[in-house]
């Protein structure tokens, strides 16, 4: 478990890492406006919304890996990295109940998920627990979600092809990871808290 303490400093505003997390905040706003103008009025706006959903996915692989490569892993960056991932994953999963609502139930597990795992955040910085970084299974479901959205509206964007199978199975696979991400993010904030109880 990491046991150092929270701090800030201002030059933590401008790390790398968290200038990738501000960028994926600012890509919602085009994801949603062109997502929706493709939805209404043209389908070749869907071509744009899935540029910015790809671009949103690829900086969130690669500033974890930034931040530890340049040493630049800070307190802040452990709040904006998954604060604009659950801003990023919530915009498109409206927007995609918006497209196809029999994909509700799906988008529902989803919110629980995030939900889940933002009580969990809360509990742990009442307790002035640290915030542990972002694990290999969270970011994989973030990446299969990502691939799923973006596969789905490259396809109506670009070939004008709807398949509610393929449409069906791609959820059902970010489903389960994403499940399977939340019992193990689960596991671990129970494990930190026994932890800090045993220290008390």
């Amino acid at each position: 478990m990491e046991n150092e303490k929270w701090s800030f400093k201002p030059s933590d505003l401008v790390t790398i890492p968290n200038i990738l997390s501000y960028l994926r905040l600012i890509l919602v706003v085009p994801f949603v406006y062109y997502f929706i103008r493709g939805l209404y009025d043209d389908p070749r706006h869907y071509i744009t919304a899935a540029v910015c959903i790809g671009i949103s996915g690829l900086t969130d692989c690669f500033d974890g890996l930034l931040a530890r490569k340049l040493n630049q892993v800070t307190s802040l960056g452990k709040i904006l990295d998954p604060l604009a991932d659950k801003i990023t994953l919530i915009a498109v999963a409206v927007c995609m109940v918006i497209y196809i609502p029999a994909l509700l139930p799906l988008m529902l597990i989803l919110f629980v998920k995030d939900f889940t795992m933002l009580i969990c955040g809360l509990v742990l910085l009442v307790k002035k627990i640290p915030l542990p970084a972002s694990r290999w299974y969270g970011k994989l479901a973030t990446v299969v979600f990502y691939i799923s959205v973006t596969v789905i509206i490259f396809l109506k964007a670009v070939y004008q092809y709807e398949n509610p199978t393929l449409i069906l199975v791609l959820f059902c696979i970010t489903a389960a990871v994403m499940i399977f991400a939340l019992l193990n993010y689960s596991k671990m904030f129970l494990d930190i808290l026994k932890e800090n109880k045993n220290k008390e």
